[in-house]
């Protein structure tokens, strides 16, 4: 089971500590460091966050948030072997041809380890203060990402799609991966499994624990097969609750997980450095 830690760019506000943790990440062994994206966290908001019951962030709006792309590009350059993961940034609020000239670049300077993972969002008052619909955002979503990866090709850019027309250009560096870094698409829904099957190489559960995964996972596997997709061929990232489940490894693995990556706030441990340690002991 490969393991991982979230996030790295919450409260912090320097390169320094990014790359403490980066550094003591790859010490421990872990498989990789993954980030949140939140380009702003509102004072109030009538949006309702899906994965807590008060449907708010645990989070105040003054929290330090790096962007995603430049604290991993800080944790590259001190790191050799650690996979460098987004989970998740918020791709239909975003400009895809600057995405994805960050995404190939990060790629490229850190050697092949980048893992882009990408959702279409649930915060309607972030969609607004950055000038983009929230209606239509998995349309939108679906778009980008098929422009996107014909950017990432090398090859001369043609695409007329609903949300997205360019032509006649190319963008280097591609990334060092082929034929991009692999993209993995968060969501629980029937319309996010379909994304995911169709334009992901792996899914990001942002589950409630083994139980809750378990129906999840299931529903993939069918929308999967009737999509005539290997279900063997989507790698599974799930979130781990640790200090909840303590025990619950083993179950993962037989649920099909390839990758787990804990919350540093879900060990118990305030230190972030000794929160690494802990999700490395049960590696």
């Amino acid at each position: 089971m490969k393991l991982g830690v979230v996030p790295i760019n919450v409260g912090v506000s320097t390169g320094r500590q990014v790359c403490g943790l980066a550094r003591k990440a790859e010490e421990c062994g872990l498989d990789s460091i993954w980030t949140f994206e939140h380009v702003i966290v509102p004072i109030d908001y009538a949006s309702r966050y899906p994965y807590h019951s008060s449907g708010k962030m645990p989070i105040a709006p003054e929290t330090p948030f790096v962007d995603p792309l430049i604290a991993l590009s800080h944790a590259a350059a001190v790191t050799t072997k650690l996979r460098l993961c987004t989970g998740i940034n918020i791709l239909p609020q975003a400009n895809p041809l600057l995405l994805a000239k960050q995404a190939a670049s990060l790629d490229a300077v850190s050697e092949g380890r980048s893992e882009l993972g990408l959702g279409i969002g649930w915060l309607r008052e972030e969609f607004d203060a950055n000038g983009t619909p929230f209606a239509r955002r998995g349309a939108r979503f679906d778009d980008y990402l098929r422009a996107m990866k014909k950017v990432w090709s090398g090859e001369t850019v043609e695409h007329d799609g609903e949300f997205v027309q360019w032509s006649g250009f190319k963008s280097h560096p591609r990334p060092r991966q082929r034929p991009h870094m692999p993209i993995v698409i968060g969501g629980t829904s029937d319309r996010a499994f379909r994304r995911v099957v169709e334009l992901g190489d792996g899914w990001f559960a942002p589950n409630k624990g083994v139980d809750d995964l378990r129906d999840q996972i299931g529903r993939l596997q069918r929308i999967s097969t009737e999509l005539g997709r290997d279900p063997d061929t989507i790698e599974i990232t799930a979130m781990w609750t640790l200090v909840k489940e303590p025990d619950a490894l083993s179950a993962y693995e037989d649920l099909g997980v390839s990758r787990l990556v804990v919350s540093l706030v879900a060990t118990g441990e305030s230190d972030p450095m000794a929160a690494i340690e802990t999700v490395a002991a049960h590696g």
